[in-house]
Order: C-alpha cells, then sequence, then structure tokens
C-alpha cells in the first residue's frame, strides 16, 4: 500500500484538493455532499497524474538520483500495474467530478489527465516549452472547484488559474536549475538542460517572477477580494519577487533553492489571504 500512495503523489493530491476547494468557496459554494466528492475526484485525479507519468517514466526516473528509488525503478512495483492503478484513479476521479459537479467540471478533469498525462509527459524528452504545457495542467484545479459549484468560467475564475500558472515557472525553473544534471542525465530537455549557461532560465525566473505580483493583485480587480487583500498581496509577492530577482542574477543553487523553498509556501498564503479576504 506505501508504494502505491507514493505513486499517487499524495503532497501535489492534497494540494489538488485544496485548490479545487478554494476555487468552490470563492464560487459561493457551501460545506455540501457535492462538495466532498469534486474534492476527492480531482484528488484522485491529480493521483492518477503522477501514477500515469512514472508508469512512462520508468527509465527516466531511474537515472536521476531525486527518483531513482521510487516504486516503478526499484521494482517495487510492476508497471502493468501502476498502469492499472493509474487508469482506475483517472476514470474514478473524472467521474466523481462529472456526477458531482457537472460535464464541464467532469471534462476539465479529463481534459487535465490528458494534457498532463499525454502531452506534457512524453514531450519533456523534445522541447523545454513543456514546462508551460505542464503549468497549465497543473492549474486547473480551481477552475474545477469554480465551475463544479456553478461558478461561470469568467475573468474571476482567470485571475485564479493564472495565479496558478504563473507561479509554477519559478517553482519549476528553480528546481530544474538545482537538479539539471539529474535532468541532463536522464533526456530531459528541460529549459537548463537546453541552455546551460543559465541566461534563458534566469531570465524566464525573472519575468515569472514579476508577472506573478499583478497576478495576485488582480482579484482584488475582478471582484473576487476586498482592498486590503490587495495590500497583503503586494507584500507577499514582491517578497517573492525580490528572492526571484535575486536568484536570476546570482545562478547560485543557494539561491535557487531558496527561491523553490519560499514558493511552497507563497501559494498557500496568496490563497489562504483570498479566501479568508473574498467579498
Amino acid at each position: 500500500m506505501r508504494n502505491y500512495v507514493q505513486l499517487a503523489k499524495p503532497r501535489i493530491a492534497l494540494m489538488v484538493a485544496l485548490t479545487t476547494w478554494l476555487g468552490w468557496a470563492l464560487a459561493g459554494g457551501k460545506a455540501t455532499p457535492s462538495l466532498f466528492f469534486v474534492v476527492l475526484g480531482a484528488s484522485l485525479a491529480a493521483a492518477a497524474c503522477g501514477a500515469l507519468n512514472q508508469r512512462l517514466e520508468i527509465v527516466e526516473d531511474g537515472l536521476m538520483n531525486r527518483t531513482k528509488n521510487r516504486p516503478l525503478p526499484t521494482g517495487r512495483v510492476a508497471p502493468r500495474a501502476a498502469l492499472a492503478f493509474g487508469l482506475i484513479l483517472a476514470a474514478a476521479g473524472t467521474a466523481l467530478v462529472w456526477a458531482s459537479g457537472g460535464a464541464v467540471a467532469g471534462l476539465l478533469t479529463l481534459a487535465t489527465i490528458v494534457l498532463y498525462v499525454l502531452v506534457y509527459t512524453p514531450l519533456k524528452k523534445v522541447t523545454p516549452q513543456t514546462t508551460w504545457i505542464g503549468a497549465a495542467a497543473g492549474a486547473t484545479s480551481p477552475l474545477i472547484g469554480w465551475v463544479a459549484c456553478g461558478g461561470p468560467l469568467d475573468k474571476r475564475a482567470f485571475t485564479l488559474f493564472a495565479i496558478q500558472f504563473l507561479w509554477q515557472i519559478p517553482h519549476f525553473l528553480a528546481l530544474f536549475w538545482i537538479y539539471r544534471e539529474d535532468y541532463a542525465r536522464a533526456g530531459f530537455k528541460v529549459m537548463p538542460v537546453v541552455h546551460p549557461s543559465g541566461d534563458t532560465t534566469a531570465i524566464q525566473i525573472a519575468v515569472h517572477s514579476f508577472t506573478l505580483l499583478p497576478a495576485t493583485i488582480a482579484p482584488a480587480l475582478v471582484g473576487l477580494a476586498r482592498p486590503e487583500y490587495a495590500l497583503g498581496a503586494f507584500a507577499v509577492s514582491g517578497s517573492f519577487l525580490l528572492l526571484g530577482l535575486r536568484a536570476s542574477w546570482t545562478m547560485t543553487v543557494a539561491d535557487n533553492r531558496r527561491l523553490f523553498l519560499a514558493s511552497l509556501a507563497f501559494l498557500p498564503l496568496i490563497f489562504g489571504m483570498l479566501l479568508f479576504g473574498g467579498v
């Protein structure tokens, strides 16, 4: 059981659960059985993405120091069992969201799985632009919760998507830079591997750290949060921007690790303020 939990990447599934709930809550939803099943379904879909991604990348994971001890490279789970596990999770997750949150939410869930597993995963060995594809797949959970509650896909919903999308770019680029030798060994065409000088990675970290600041303030401009939320968002995003600029300037492992660790706290802080500072 422990090995299958690892395949499901529970920390990512938990983040998806919380951000799906956030989208539901900000759309005006209350705590109902439907909310529980939508959040559960979105979490199962995220777990499916993690399991199927690892099934497709057994060889690559075995070549990387940070992933070589995962259940599939070590043989603790058979590839066929991992595939079946992922497909069952994908079907169950999509069905739960569809039945509890409607067709649009269900289709968003299915599209997320397809985008992550069948587009993002194979293209990681082809182009560094997959970082943005993966970020798009990773930013749909607030939208799923929002539309499942009955909210329209309007500018309020897409501010949530934009925050989560833009946050992922410096988050992952910092990680890629820290482990660039690992990614190169596995044949992944991430930005620091394709452009080893670090210049392109530095520019992208700086640009996305900067654009994240107006994105986090946007909810106050579209009626999703009170004006005072913008002050807190400015303080948090401004601090993150300074870390992003420092990391992009020095491109040291220490500064990029500091940026990565800060990114882990960033999203909960911003979404927490948004939830409690909503209109």
